[in-house]
């Protein structure tokens, strides 16, 4: 049973939604969360080559993309990449935890909750620190944000816009998390 984008799992309670969302919204933000996760798999694959669990979230990611529903396989394949990320460090602990994002896109809420924002921007923001921690030709900060940013499309940008602003707080992945949403923003000014 697919579930509507207002949806939630059984026992949690329901919000009525502060706008609007449509699959096509969640899809472009889970386009651009795929996109930016792509540019970084390898980094976790070459450090574990025999575990799938990274890409099988973006496997999800992509099928949701596509046209696929939200399903089981985004809700699974999210959290298991995020476990994987934490056997692992650096580059390629980032490039693990962003494609277990590009899979929980998918469940972005149409809540005006800066929380909400990491379904956004949190998994290009490990695209980011990723493409900075690489062993081989590791960018700056700046060219890294640039990689990511060129990912985002005007639908994005439009989703994003009806967020409240991510708050800044002392983790690097929120740091840049915070810089990439006024980037954004501003892009439409």
């Amino acid at each position: 049973m697919g579930m509507t984008p207002n949806s939630r799992p059984a026992g949690r309670v329901q919000r009525t939604p502060d706008f609007d969302l449509s699959m096509a919204d969640l899809r472009a933000v889970a386009a651009f969360n795929l996109a930016c996760a792509l540019q970084v798999i390898d980094l976790f694959e070459a450090v574990q080559p025999h575990d799938a669990r990274p890409r099988d979230a973006l496997v999800a990611a992509e099928d949701f993309v596509r046209g696929g529903p939200r399903s089981r396989a985004q809700r699974i394949g999210a959290p298991a990449a995020h476990r994987a990320s934490k056997q692992v460090s650096g580059a390629a602990s980032h490039a693990a935890m962003a494609a277990g994002d590009a899979a929980a896109s998918a469940y972005l809420h149409p809540l005006a909750e800066a929380s909400q924002v990491g379904h956004i921007l949190r998994g290009p923001s490990h695209c980011v620190l990723a493409l900075e921690m690489r062993a081989v030709e590791p960018l700056t900060r700046a060219a890294a944000t640039a990689a990511v940013l060129e990912q985002s499309t005007p639908a994005v940008v439009e989703v994003l816009c009806r967020y409240p602003r991510a708050a800044t707080r002392d983790r690097a992945t929120a740091e840049v998390m915070s810089s990439l949403d006024v980037q954004l923003r501003e892009s439409v000014s």
